[in-house]
């Protein structure tokens, strides 16, 4: 997968991302969306609303879970949880 495909969701609201995943889906029939942390929740009500109000025909090909180690300011180790979410829109 390239990174053009790739939507990195945070802290923006839900529709700025949503906008970003239609973009996407314009020259690609996937879109990968990746989350942290607490943008998790973000990335999963960015998936459903995509899919509920924008694209019918968007399917989740594939969801991953798993855990990074970040480093803080302070120079200690930190893990985060991590989503990747892979939706297709191939009819």
């Amino acid at each position: 997968m390239s990174s053009e495909n790739t939507v990195f969701i945070g802290r923006k609201p839900i529709l700025n991302y949503c906008t970003a995943v239609l973009e996407v889906l314009r020259n690609s029939d996937t879109v990968v969306m990746k989350a942290r942390g607490a943008a998790i929740s973000t990335a999963v009500d960015v998936a459903e609303v995509t899919r509920s109000r924008f694209l019918s025909d968007l399917k989740v090909d594939l969801i991953e879970i798993g855990t990074e180690e970040l480093t803080t300011e302070e120079g200690r180790l930190r893990n985060v949880s991590t989503i990747k979410i892979v939706m297709n829109n191939i009819k």
